[in-house]
């Protein structure tokens, strides 16, 4: 499937699952549909899936001082705009899928990120705060749980987007071992439900 038919297909997803005006107790009926449903679909796409196992061969070494280096590197890089580490991610393919994919929600996805199995980004629709996600919920609570698990963060606004949002989260697993291998994070527009 090319990268259009597919961000096409999930625009006619999410349009069947935006609702306006939802009350509160209908968000987390709304969210767990997305998480099972579009969101599932995206984190199982072979684009995604290869990005990741590629990502977790380059970063299967890494210790724990490896990743604060590139954490520290990449929060530096969002002060003084010396972007080495962030323009690499923002730059793959992967993370052109994800920008198109948020592109076509029509403002339902206010981000788009995925995570490796050390919890490093691998791609993303815009720059997140930091590198290394794996001390956060998003990660800790669907990649080290296991396969279908979702975690539904509290609604707040992003600081790297701005934007009024709820983040929901579930396990990257490749179809061969049937094992997660990372994780992948939407930031929904609490606007949209």
């Amino acid at each position: 499937m090319t990268r259009r038919v597919a961000v096409l297909s999930i625009l006619t997803a999410v349009i069947g699952l935006c609702g306006a005006g939802a009350r509160a107790e209908e968000h987390h009926a709304a969210l767990l549909a997305l998480a099972k449903g579009v969101i599932r679909d995206i984190a199982a796409y072979e684009m995604v899936v290869e990005a990741v196992i590629a990502h977790n061969t380059r970063t299967a070494g890494y210790d724990a001082a490896r990743i604060a280096a590139l954490d520290a590197q990449w929060q530096a890089e969002m002060m003084t705009g010396n972007l080495d580490l962030i323009d690499a991610v923002l730059t793959n393919d992967l993370s052109a899928f994800l920008s198109d994919t948020q592109r076509a929600s029509n403002g339902l996805f206010t981000e788009i990120f995925v995570m490796d199995a050390r919890g490093l980004n691998v791609g993303q629709s815009a720059a997140t705060s930091d590198y290394w996600q794996g001390d956060e919920a998003k990660w800790r609570k669907t990649f080290l749980v296991g396969p279908g698990a979702v975690h539904l963060g509290p609604m707040r606004r992003d600081p790297s987007t701005g934007a009024l949002q709820i983040h929901v989260s579930t396990a990257i697993v490749d179809p061969a071992t049937g094992r997660p291998i990372g994780a992948i994070t939407f930031g929904v527009a609490a606007s949209r439900l």
